[in-house]
C-alpha cells in the first residue's frame, strides 16, 4: 500500500458509529484495522483517512463536540448526488447541500459540484466533483 505524505487521524468517540458511517453509507474502503487499539486506516479513491477511538493520547484539549472546528476535509469523488442520495436515506443531513463552485489556480479556474457533510463526531467532510 502507498501511503499519502499526509493522512490525517480523526479521535472518534465510538469507533462502531463511525465505522458504519463511513464503511456502510460513504463506501470507504477499510484499508486495515487494529482492533485491539480501536483504529482503523480508511481510503477513498485517492484519499485516506485513520480512525482512532478517544483513548486519551494526543488531545490537546478537552474533546467537546462537534470536533475538527475550523478544519474541513476536501474529498475527489465522481458522483456527489447518489453520495448524498445515500446520505439522505440514512437519516443523515447535510451542512451544505450540492452547488457548483469556481476556484482559481492561478489563471486556471476549477468548476467543482460539491456538498458538505458532518460525520457522526461532528467533522466537516467537503466532497467535490470535478465538473470540467
Amino acid at each position: 500500500m502507498r501511503f499519502n505524505s499526509i493522512i490525517p487521524e480523526l479521535s472518534v468517540k465510538n469507533l462502531l458509529i463511525s465505522k458504519i458511517f463511513y464503511l456502510e453509507i460513504l463506501e470507504f474502503t477499510l484499508e486495515y484495522e487494529r482492533i485491539e487499539n480501536s483504529f482503523m486506516f480508511l481510503s477513498y479513491g485517492k484519499a485516506q483517512i485513520m480512525l482512532q477511538q478517544i483513548n486519551g493520547y494526543w488531545e490537546t484539549g478537552k474533546m467537546e463536540h462537534p470536533f475538527g472546528r475550523g478544519v474541513n476535509f476536501q474529498i475527489g469523488c465522481s458522483d456527489v448526488e447518489t453520495l448524498v442520495k445515500k446520505l439522505l436515506s440514512n437519516g443523515y443531513g447535510l451542512f451544505q447541500d450540492i452547488e457548483e463552485v469556481s476556484y482559481k489556480e492561478n489563471e486556471i479556474e476549477h468548476r467543482v459540484k460539491e456538498f458538505l457533510v458532518q460525520d457522526p463526531d461532528g467533522y466537516l467532510l467537503r466532497f467535490s466533483q470535478s465538473i470540467c
